[in-house]
């Protein structure tokens, strides 16, 4: 009977493979700004791989915000990544708004899932969430990714287009969370830790501060490095749809484990408030 430590090298083996079939399929993918395209846990793990928009070229559905912002903020306008869905950058006051929560109400077409916004944990990001709920732009918008694999369990919605290669036309700089636990082995690579169930976080590229409109949330805790913005948490009621969508499977589009839905989940209407 194999020992412990057997085992644990035989795991670790397992790993390294997986890790090396992903960085060659991360080659043969397009990676864009605003992170969208969740990669698989081993691969996001080591750093290697990026909450990532992918997916073909598209043809943009509006026109960018005429420029980025000059508050505290500097929301940054991404011409070359046109807005897929109507919407002017956010506001950008100074100072900027960073104590309180503010509730947020996601209908959906699998049950309703409440989250709570924390502007402590990330004003920026909160003020720009809060801007695009107002604007409807999340209103009749796909989830477009679940990932379902060992370690990393997480929907990710906030593209317009449905693609993974959405945003708002501008971008949002990083604010990398603080006091989350470091991930177990042997998922403890590249400083991995740990974001709990419950946790609502942006999704971004590998290029710094780029997160748009596309966020994910959490379903069981998930391993990846400290470099996603969270910027809230999910209610039970909302546990509960993530769980029955995660229960459902995926369309392993992008590996094992990672892909479209079995169980669609279309944002109908998003609002503030309960």
């Amino acid at each position: 009977m194999p020992s412990n430590e057997q085992r644990r090298q035989a795991a670790k083996r397992k790993l390294e493979r997986q890790l090396e079939r992903r960085a060659e399929q991360a080659k043969r993918r397009r990676t864009i700004t605003i992170g969208t395209t969740i990669a698989v846990v081993v691969v996001v793990v080591v750093g290697v791989f990026y909450f990532t928009r992918t997916g073909g070229e598209q043809t943009p559905a509006a026109q960018p915000p005429q420029g980025g912002t000059s508050g505290p903020c500097a929301y940054a306008a991404t011409p070359g990544e046109p807005a897929a869905k109507p919407v002017s950058a956010p506001p950008d006051p100074a100072p900027t708004p960073a104590q309180g929560t503010e509730n947020v109400t996601l209908r959906t077409s699998q049950g309703t899932v409440p989250v709570t916004l924390d502007r402590a944990k990330a004003p920026c990001t909160v003020q720009s969430f809060d801007h695009l709920v107002r604007a409807g732009y999340f209103d009749g918008t796909d989830c477009h990714r679940l990932t379902t694999g060992e370690g990393l369990k997480v929907l990710q919605c906030g593209d317009p287009s449905g693609t993974g290669g959405g945003g708002p036309g501008y971008s949002i700089k990083d604010e990398p969370p603080v006091g989350l636990a470091p991930a177990p082995a042997p998922y403890d690579q590249g400083g991995a830790v740990v974001y709990p169930r419950g946790t609502l976080a942006m999704a971004k590229s590998s290029q710094p501060n780029s997160g748009g409109s596309q966020f994910f949330m959490v379903y069981q805790d998930s391993y990846l490095p400290p470099e996603y913005t969270v910027f809230g948490s999910i209610g039970e009621e909302g546990l509960k749809v993530l769980d029955k969508v995660g229960g459902a499977g995926v369309q392993p589009v992008n590996g094992e484990g990672d892909g479209k839905p079995n169980m669609p989940v279309k944002i109908e209407q998003a609002t503030v408030g309960a």
